[in-house]
């Protein structure tokens, strides 16, 4: 019992730091602004996961008429967020 409690406590410390590397944040709580961002994965012609030049990596939704059809993983791109979804981006 103490070893298997001495494991869950070794592994839980050296889990921790990975855990708190994956700072990814939700879309909505992101300020209305223009951002350049670096495209991880396209999940879907409405959906992007991207990394912000602050490390924060998000999912991003694009508003109705809007598509990331011509989106690729890794393309850098510049792009307007308001209330947590995309009106408007270019891919640069």
């Amino acid at each position: 019992m103490r070893n298997a409690l001495a494991i869950t406590a070794l592994l839980a410390a050296t889990l921790a730091p990975i855990a708190a590397l994956a700072n990814t944040v939700d879309a909505s709580l992101i300020p209305d602004g223009t951002y350049t961002v670096k495209v991880e994965k396209v999940q879907d012609n409405a959906h992007i996961t991207v990394k912000m030049d602050n490390g924060i990596e998000t999912t991003l939704a694009a508003r109705p008429g809007v598509s990331f059809g011509k989106v690729k993983s890794n393309d850098t791109v510049k792009l307007s967020v308001v209330g947590g979804k995309v009106p408007v981006y270019i891919v640069e």
